[in-house]
């Protein structure tokens, strides 16, 4: 995301590449080699040009920067130190080791380099991403304000949205360059990554299916697309996606490589973790809090304890993992001490903005009530759901809001239908069409895909919105795949073609012949 130029910042073809030509046959350019991305070519033009002692202007500049988009930090990092030894170093190598140090994970050393170079947008992106590192939020400020309103500037700033858990913020400057630069497929992925971030499952699917199409093998999007099927159907769902990456040992990604082990030992529920997780605590953030997670269940608090105490937790994911170390130690040892880091850590999480309507951040409240021995405090969440029901008041029972709560906790526990009903008792209003984007969406990222089908089929109804169809269609999909799945009726399929039959895009065809297919091929009364 820092570096998506194809060409470098330094170096140029020698106006003497083409010299050496023999007759009816044609020595690749450099320049050609790049613009193909055909780093492994040009790496090869450079090495044998150097050997015959016809080396490029720049050489070991132009090695670096191949060796660095095929992902060899190392070679790129030996080619770039010896530029800068040479006695007319051209000043522009400094931003270029910057960038390798940093993706080696020598962020110091990155930002010693990086002050060297001469100003540029590059160099301003780089010490932007290094103050994040760093946690400088003053120097994170003003770096950021030297952003400009180019795509290389707004792609960096997305990528620290995301790093900072601002998904929303990173998704809306992705699909504003989208918008622009459709060809830009890459983008896909990032956005599918925010919504995976976001627990749209689903919706990162469909994001990600747009990359695909066109790169079927992608290492990082099979990945991904992996672990949108654990979170939907189970672990093994997502280790068959992942077939297909562990049948290919050819990735030159080593990173990926390591990922997908990662991944591997959490799609199998832990199996391996001792040989695969330790040496990637410092590779991988969510190897750290996966073999947390390994210890607890393994009921080894305290070593649960050692690999998270000098975390500083920044999500609230995190937060949570080390409240419940930091609990279950206090309780094992009957120290004071852990017990109260771990009521504040819930309380930091359960009173957050973000987090205080949502059910981990309620659980939160409720076991720092319960740490704090407050026990009719704990009911009150632990029952939050109930209390709503409890209320009498027929004004405040007919309020939008009161409704709109009871609709997301009926949705949240898992009981869409009541949600449906609170719907199909009001009369047709402003508050009626919010209530089904509500349900429409909420019943969507929760995985009730029934109920969620049937809001956005009326949303279509009232409004034409190329929204409202996208999120019908991939809510029926969604229908479908649980069918697939055992974990919907099959009945539920004629409705399924009922609710796509009312719709006049010319998709529909396409999906109905595929669901009657196999409705047929299964003995599937439509």
């Amino acid at each position: 995301m820092m570096l998506s130029r194809a060409k470098p910042a330094v170096g140029g073809e020698s106006p003497n590449t083409d010299k050496r030509k023999k007759k009816g046959r044609k020595i690749p350019k450099l320049e050609d080699l790049l613009s193909q991305r055909d780093f492994t070519g040009a790496i090869t033009l450079l090495e044998f040009k150097r050997h015959v002692g016809e080396q490029e202007d720049d050489s070991n500049l132009w090695i670096g920067y191949c060796a660095f988009h095929l992902g060899d930090y190392k070679r790129a990092l030996e080619e770039y130190e010896n530029a800068t030894k040479e006695e007319n170093c051209n000043p522009e190598v400094w931003v270029n080791l910057a960038c390798t140090y940093f993706f080696l994970g020598m962020y110091k050393q990155a930002e010693a380099a990086g002050i060297k170079a001469p100003k540029s947008r590059l160099q301003n992106r780089l010490l932007f991403h290094l103050a994040h590192k760093f946690n400088d939020e003053k120097k994170l400020m003003n770096f950021h304000q030297n952003l400009q309103d180019v795509k290389e500037d707004q792609l960096s700033l997305a990528s620290i949205h995301y790093m900072r858990s601002h998904y929303q913020e990173a998704i809306d400057i992705y699909k504003r360059i989208l918008l622009d630069n459709r060809e830009y497929l890459a983008l896909n992925v990032y956005v599918a990554l925010c919504y995976y971030k976001l627990d749209y499952y689903d919706v990162s699917q469909e994001v990600l299916a747009v990359y695909l199409q066109q790169i079927p093998d992608s290492t990082i999007a099979l990945n991904l697309k992996a672990c949108n099927h654990f979170r939907l159907y189970n672990g093994k769902a997502a280790e068959a996606e992942l077939k297909s990456l562990m049948d290919n040992a050819s990735s030159p990604f080593e990173f990926a490589k390591e990922l997908i082990r990662h991944n591997l030992v959490v799609f199998r529920g832990g199996e391996g973790a001792l040989q695969v997780l330790p040496p990637l605590v410092d590779v991988i953030p969510e190897a750290r809090l996966n073999l947390v997670i390994y210890y607890l269940r393994q009921d080894d608090v305290q070593e649960a304890y050692n690999l998270i105490k000098d975390l500083e937790p920044t999500t609230p994911q995190e937060y949570i993992l080390k409240g419940v170390v930091n609990a279950a130690l206090g309780q094992e040892m009957g120290s004071r001490d852990h017990m109260k880091i771990a009521q504040q850590f819930f309380q930091l999480v359960g009173g957050s903005a973000s987090e205080c309507d949502t059910i981990p951040g309620r659980q939160c409240m409720a076991s720092c009530f319960f740490l704090l021995k407050q026990f009719d405090d704990v009911l009150i969440y632990l029952n939050s759901f109930k209390v709503f029901l409890l209320i009498q008041s027929e004004k405040l029972k007919n309020d939008y809001i009161y409704l709109s709560w009871l609709a997301r906790c009926y949705i949240m526990n898992k009981k869409p239908r009541l949600a449906w009903e609170l719907y199909l008792k009001m009369e047709t209003s402003g508050e009626s069409f919010s209530l089904l984007q509500l349900i429409a969406n909420d019943c969507y990222k929760m995985g009730q895909f029934y109920y969620s089908a049937k809001a956005f089929d009326v949303l279509e109804r009232l409004d034409p919105n190329p929204e409202y169809w996208e999120g019908k269609r991939g809510a029926c999909v969604g229908i479908f795949q649980m069918i697939l799945a055992g974990r919907e009726p099959k009945e539920t399929l004629r409705e399924v073609l009922h609710l796509l039959r009312s719709t006049g895009n010319t998709q529909v065809e396409y999906i109905i012949r595929i669901m009657k297919k196999w409705a047929k091929e299964n003995r599937v009364p439509i």
